[in-house]
């Protein structure tokens, strides 16, 4: 468990440096600052996935009878949402914040089938940090003016994408497990 606590840690805390520690990131160039987030990003998860595959499984709740539908449904949608961020659907309008809702939407399809103590933890960290994010920028940066263009094509091509990263993410997992479509 402490893994995944020093991974949420490692994972949060660059993720919103320039939100918590303005002054920090300001100091550092964004050739600097890119190739940095993303290594401590990487050891973050790589900390994360060790301790959640290591940690004991311990119940805290009983997941709800048939939510795995609603997983699978959640997770394309979280796909997507981290996609929108860099794509030119015209969906970007609607979303302020499409990693954050991702992530949030990550975390729900997870937590909804999974209800031990690492999942708990691990899930729902990836969700706090989310919302924090969200409510911190927010704040911070309350003039927001949604985005305007994207196309029928850039709708099509995000689909597509979030499709294909989604069978990609449902083989990766079922290499390192659980199986997500496992009959049961």
């Amino acid at each position: 468990m402490a893994l995944i606590v020093l991974g949420l840690v490692l994972w949060t805390w660059p993720h919103l440096m320039s939100e918590y520690t303005p002054g920090l990131r300001a100091g550092l160039s964004e050739k600097k600052a890119r190739p940095l987030v993303a290594i401590i990003a990487l050891l973050a998860i790589v900390l994360m996935v060790i301790g959640y595959r290591g940690a004991d499984y311990i119940p805290v709740y009983d997941p709800p009878a048939g939510a795995r539908h609603a997983t699978y449904l959640l997770m394309v949608l979280a796909v997507a949402a981290m996609g929108l961020g860099h794509s030119k659907s015209r969906l970007k309008r609607w979303i302020r914040h499409p990693m954050f809702t991702g992530a949030i939407l990550w975390g729900t399809a997870h937590l909804l089938v999974r209800g031990d103590l690492a999942s708990v933890l691990l899930f729902g960290g990836m969700i706090l940090w989310a919302v924090a994010g969200w409510v911190v920028t927010n704040a911070r940066h309350p003039e927001y003016s949604p985005p305007t263009g994207g196309s029928m094509a850039g709708d099509l091509r995000l689909a597509v994408i979030t499709l294909v990263l989604f069978v990609v993410i449902v083989l990766i997992h079922g290499w390192l497990g659980p199986q997500p479509f496992q009959i049961s």
